[in-house]
């Protein structure tokens, strides 16, 4: 008798469980932790879709601007901040110390092809600047929603890439800069796109002709 009392009590809070469960998993999903492999690359015409899509406007230009405003690198697990996740995502053989720095690895370049051994010699990229984002459309966004883009392992946004080859892209926009290596200008730009359609950003008439571009060398 005693144990059939005590029976419907457990199943009763078992559907509680669970949805507590549950909700604790949709919390560490959104906040990226299960998300430090990007998605594959997007089709030449999904892409040419989602560039249809986007709004065609000038940019609102920089004032304002401060790359503080888009907090980075964000904690993602551990003593793991997200430069070193995408180092050791992007590298090959990468090695760590405790604190999560490479210590060794092997890092090629989409960008240029160039080739490293030292995680200093290496950049991560946002494929859309930071820069660039705040001129089409992140200036009216919550320092969160910018955090958020600044740390995105989800969509390509972010890639291990030469420096100074990062240093000479800076801000600028496919219309005003392309990757050296030209068998990447398909890439750069469904890349570009997937994360411009993403966070909803604009484009302009010249950006996007140049990406138009960078499309015919898709294969």
């Amino acid at each position: 008798m005693t144990s059939r009392n005590r029976e419907p009590k457990i199943k009763k809070g078992l559907p509680l469980l669970a949805a507590v469960i549950v909700a604790l998993l949709v919390t560490v999903w959104q906040s990226g932790v299960f998300d430090t492999q990007a998605g594959p690359p997007a089709s030449a015409a999904s892409a040419q879709g989602e560039l249809a899509e986007l709004v065609v406007q000038a940019r609102s230009g920089m004032g304002g601007y401060s790359r503080d405003k888009f907090p980075h690198w964000a904690t993602v697990s551990g003593e793991c901040d997200t430069r070193e996740t995408v180092l050791e995502r992007d590298g090959q053989d990468v090695r760590t110390d405790s604190a999560c720095r490479p210590t060794a690895g092997t890092w090629r370049s989409p960008y240029d092809g160039g080739t490293w051994t030292k995680a200093s010699d290496v950049d991560i990229d946002h494929t859309v600047p930071l820069g660039q984002a705040w001129e089409s459309g992140a200036a009216s966004w919550t320092n969160d929603q910018r955090k958020a883009f600044a740390n995105d392992l989800t969509r390509p946004q972010l890639k291990a890439v030469t420096d100074n080859v990062n240093q000479a892209k800076g801000d600028r926009a496919p219309d005003e800069w392309r990757p050296p290596l030209e068998s990447d200008w398909c890439t750069y730009a469904t890349d570009w796109i997937t994360v411009k359609h993403y966070y909803k950003l604009t484009v302009t008439q010249a950006e996007k002709t140049a990406l138009t571009d960078m499309l015919t060398r898709c294969r």
